[in-house]
């Protein structure tokens, strides 16, 4: 046999090998985030509080206590999260926001959270109109397509 076909074999060999291996990953990862989303609705619970301010920041910087800190595995420690600093009664807290609803967190207005720990999960607009984040412009490319779109007839997509 030729060499490059003995290549071909062995990178297509290695391919399938590194495909098996992150199928069954995944497929633990999801398992574990299942279990833990069941923990966290389990737990959860509904609070009033004033939004201070909410930035994306490294854990170290966010002001969280120690105990938190220790627990996030060593490749966590230097990621970006959404942290939303809270008043919550008398005490000021930094809360942890989950990433689909940190735009939509209004800040410096009092809010119906619900909270898990130290997990914001769901945040409800309590006094005053909440305000809703600008809708995103639109690509050169999609504006594009969809006035080809329209020209052409065709229903636009979404």
């Amino acid at each position: 046999m030729k060499p490059w076909v003995i290549t071909l074999i062995v990178i297509a060999v290695v391919l399938t090998v590194v495909v098996i291996a992150l199928y069954f990953l995944g497929k633990k990862a999801q398992k574990k985030q299942a279990e833990q989303q069941e923990i966290l609705n389990a737990n959860k619970q509904t609070i009033a509080m004033l939004v201070i301010d909410k930035k994306r920041m490294k854990l170290r910087d966010a002001g969280l206590p120690q105990v938190v800190l220790e627990q996030v595995p060593k490749a966590m420690r230097g990621s970006k999260l959404p942290i939303i600093k809270a008043k919550i009664g008398p005490q000021i807290m930094s809360l942890i926001c989950e990433d689909k609803i940190f735009d939509s967190v209004p800040v410096k207005k009092e809010v119906k959270a619900v909270v898990s720990g130290i997990y914001v999960l769901d945040v409800k607009g309590l006094h005053g109109k909440q305000d809703l984040p600008a809708p995103k412009k639109k690509s050169r490319f999609r504006q594009a397509l969809e006035a080809a779109q329209e020209k052409a007839g065709a229903k636009p997509l979404k």
